[in-house]
């Protein structure tokens, strides 16, 4: 709750189940209303819509017009939860939460926002991004998770008294499974409080994301844009995917996961690498020799020569001169 300077906060046994708990429940606590969900949300986030039995509406990703014509159709006096991510897992993309929050208090809308892919690793203390852009006290429930940055398992809500009491008293997904073990919560606790008191790793991983971006463009692999430190390249083949991630893990020892349909849609395979501050730069660099190699073999597509050299001289400049000169042999 202090994280993210809210008046409680709820753990749960994972983040897709305090999602679902948590979005279920607006279903039951508010009279008819309506929750309108990015498009590109995370399972958990559709299934505690679902759950919660009324009226869904869905805006285009990241679309402000879009959202906001929903907002104008639903009318300010209809309760309303929109509902949307900061960084967005399968695409690295950040969620325009200004404009998000902005449109939601001028339609009279609740917020929620899933910090899964955030927490710990953005924001002056950890929070996430709501916290860099200065928003947490414009977001009404945040979620997040024990796991990934911090490291162990389980998730939590954040928010209102009120409504994180609800959650507790009437979410099945809460009530009814084991707590979080002791020896967990201690390791979580630990995590946050670290975190909150220290920036280098946060720094250390935003410089590994960059770097590895700039190796693997330099190796001609098609790397997708986003201003995130997670590092999606775009396959577009279902069972070359799978191929290139067996691969890495049976000849190179690099387990990579393939992320093909229903995770994104068809033809927009991917391997997703996110890189953390303890990767060295002679990891990344064998990382990225590994995945060229596979790729060549799969005969899959690269991008241009001239990307690909642009990014080549972007490397020299991020990586150290001994580990460069050592991979440019």
């Amino acid at each position: 709750a202090d994280l993210h300077q809210k008046e409680a906060a709820l753990v749960c046994s994972s983040c897709f189940v305090a999602n679902e708990a948590a979005l279920s429940l607006f279903g039951k606590l508010l009279d008819n209303p309506v929750i309108i969900s990015d498009a590109a949300n995370h399972a958990s986030m559709i299934e505690g819509i679902r759950h919660a039995k009324c009226e869904k509406r869905i805006f285009k990703h990241d679309d402000m017009e879009d959202l906001e014509r929903i907002l104008q159709e639903v009318g300010p006096d209809r309760p309303k939860v929109v509902a949307f991510e900061s960084v967005y897992s399968m695409s690295g993309t950040i969620g325009n939460l200004k404009q998000i929050c902005a449109l939601s208090k001028k339609y009279n809308a609740y917020t929620f926002c899933d910090e899964v892919h955030a927490v710990g690793m953005y924001g002056q203390r950890g929070a996430g991004v709501l916290e860099r852009e200065g928003l947490l006290g414009e977001c009404d429930v945040i979620s997040g998770t024990l796991g990934k940055a911090f490291g162990v398992f389980g998730g939590y809500i954040a928010g209102s008294k009120q409504f994180v009491d609800c959650v507790r008293s009437f979410a099945p997904g809460f009530i009814f499974t084991t707590a979080v073990p002791p020896v967990v919560a201690a390791g979580a606790l630990a995590a946050v409080r670290h975190l909150k008191g220290s920036p280098v790793e946060r720094q250390l991983q935003q410089l590994r994301a960059k770097q590895l971006k700039a190796l693997l463009t330099a190796h001609g692999l098609p790397v997708m844009e986003n201003p995130s430190h997670i590092v999606p390249v775009t396959v577009g083949d279902p069972v070359k995917c799978k191929a290139l991630t067996d691969a890495l893990l049976f000849k190179h020892q690099i387990y990579l996961q393939p992320i093909n349909y229903p995770t994104v849609p068809r033809g927009t395979e991917r391997i997703r690498i996110t890189p953390g501050p303890l990767h060295s730069e002679q990891d990344l660099v064998r990382l990225g020799k590994a995945i060229a190699e596979e790729w060549q073999l799969l005969e899959l597509p690269q991008v241009d020569t001239a990307v690909a050299t642009a990014a080549m001289v972007q490397v020299a400049d991020l990586y150290e001169a001994q580990v460069w000169a050592a991979e440019a042999q």
